[in-house]
């Protein structure tokens, strides 16, 4: 014989890895059924995966459709707050067209602007009391300073535009002028 006959009709040794599948496999009908339950559960996971995965997918597009929806009418609340101000500063106008009596005028107006100065208060915003606390440059705008005897160097003395907050965030800061000792008192000091 050759040796490419001898090859073929000798039987793979133990340690030897073979490429060709053998043609069949005989399981009991034990390891059969569990392989069809196992197959089985396979399936079932794979759809409950399927529909957590869409059910998740359906709530994330859901939030941020809320979300987007939350910051575009945010203000919707402090607006509703604000729409009684409105009216009553429109009849007052109507009212000023005809009045004969200005007292009558201011005591609406200031009625109003309590009002509005009330829906502020409740949305949160906080007036910045400035005159007579020392100068702060995160809350104050200083716009310029004056002599002063009764106010200490450094503090506000007197203030132009009030200032605003929002909690702790600020809005607008307080437009003031700040007190500085007289010329005559620096001369002195110096």
């Amino acid at each position: 014989m050759n040796k490419e006959a001898e090859k073929k009709e000798t039987p793979p040794k133990a340690n030897e890895i073979t490429t060709s599948a053998p043609a069949y496999i005989v399981v009991s009908n034990e390891m059969f059924q569990a392989a069809l339950a196992q197959a089985a559960q396979a399936v079932e996971l794979k759809d409950r995966l399927l529909r957590a995965q869409a059910e998740w997918d359906n709530s994330r597009k859901r939030i941020l459709r809320e979300k987007e929806e939350a910051i575009r009418y945010a203000g919707e609340a402090f607006l509703e707050r604000l729409l009684p101000v409105l009216d009553n500063f429109e009849m007052g106008l109507q009212a000023a067209k005809t009045a004969t009596d200005a007292k009558a005028i201011a005591q609406g107006l200031e009625m109003v602007l309590a009002q509005f100065q009330q829906a502020l208060r409740d949305a949160g915003v906080e007036v910045i009391d400035a005159v007579g606390h020392p100068f702060d440059p995160h809350r104050h705008e200083a716009l310029g300073h004056h002599e002063s005897d009764k106010h200490p160097e450094g503090h506000v003395m007197s203030q132009l535009r009030k200032g605003y907050k929002l909690k702790d965030r600020l809005l607008r800061a307080a437009s003031v002028f700040v007190a500085k000792p007289p010329e005559d008192k620096q001369a002195k000091k110096n």
